[in-house]
Parts: structure tokens; sequence; C-alpha cells
């Protein structure tokens, strides 16, 4: 299993990026935009306030026909942030996700945010372990590893055939 530090490593950017609660929601879909993120940190004075996605839009923005250019990221963020720490493992990411139907999840130790991860990072990181898994096993099955089984299973075939022959000489010579 992956923990989280060991998969932000291997990440390409670390950056997370973040928005002021004043800000407007315009402000905060550009920045999604051009950094090609799909969530943003909300901060307040200097601390995580929050959490906005591009959902956070479609649903408070688009479907209630208001404005973005008007309407502060504050008032749409969403507060109530899950996160996890370093220490967590990318399966106990997913299962979170799953559970809190969430796609970002905020990485943070000691107070601070170091990462973020989302439900695509995680789908990514899944399928690359699950191929690494098929070379290994197909390695086996066609590389050293089964010919070194069949290498020495053919050896122990010999010597119980070499034994078997001993023995029925042995005890045949016992009755004579």
């Amino acid at each position: 299993m992956t923990s989280v530090a060991q998969f932000l490593r291997s990440k390409a950017s670390q950056t997370v990026w973040s928005i002021q609660a004043f800000a407007s929601v315009y402000h905060a879909i550009a920045i999604m935009a051009h950094r090609q993120v799909g969530a943003l940190i909300v901060a307040r004075d200097g601390r995580m306030a929050g959490i906005v996605t591009e959902r956070d839009y479609a649903r408070k923005i688009v479907l209630m026909d208001r404005s973005s250019k008007s309407t502060p990221v504050g008032d749409i963020m969403s507060t109530a942030v899950r996160y996890v720490s370093p220490e967590q493992t990318t399966d106990e990411c997913m299962a979170l996700m799953t559970e809190h139907r969430i796609r970002y999840l905020p990485v943070i130790t000691a107070g601070q945010v170091i990462g973020m991860v989302s439900i695509g990072d995680l789908v990514k990181n899944l399928i690359s372990e699950q191929e690494y898994t098929i070379r290994q096993l197909e390695h086996y099955i066609h590389g050293n590893g089964f010919q070194a089984t069949h290498s020495q299973v053919q050896a122990r075939r010999q010597k119980v055939a070499l034994l078997n022959n001993s023995t029925v000489r042995n005890v045949s010579r016992d009755y004579k």
C-alpha cells in the first residue's frame, strides 16, 4: 500500500493552489482553469477556511442562476473539509472519498496544507499499481521465475524416479 506521503512525492506538481474567501467565484474558476485543477483551498486570515470545487460552482452558482463575478468564494465554499495526513494510505483516501462522495482531499500535517489528492490522482495511481502487478505476474509466468520453477520440477522428478527405482530394487532384493 502506498502512503499519501509517497504518493505526493510521485506527483508531477505538489503545488497547492488557494484563494482568499473574499475573492470572486469568477476569479476562482479562472485560477482552476489556468492551473488545470478542480479545487482550491480557501484561505481567511492566513488559515484554511474551506475548499471550493468545480462542483460547488456548478451547484451553487450555475444552477441557482447567481453571478460568479459578484459572489464571493466564501459564500459557496465547503467548510466541513475532510482531510488526510501523510501517514494515511491511498486506499484510505479512496474509502473516505467514496464514503463522503467527495473528489478532493487536502493533506495536512502540523496544521499546514502540504498537498492535495484528487480522485483522479488516486485512480491513476491504482492503475499504475495494477499495471506493475500485472508486469510482475507476467514476468513470473513467462520469465525466469517460471523457468526456474520448471527446472526445479524437472530435477525433482528425476530424483523421485531414481529414488523409486532404488527402492524397488531394495524391496525386490529383500524378498529374494
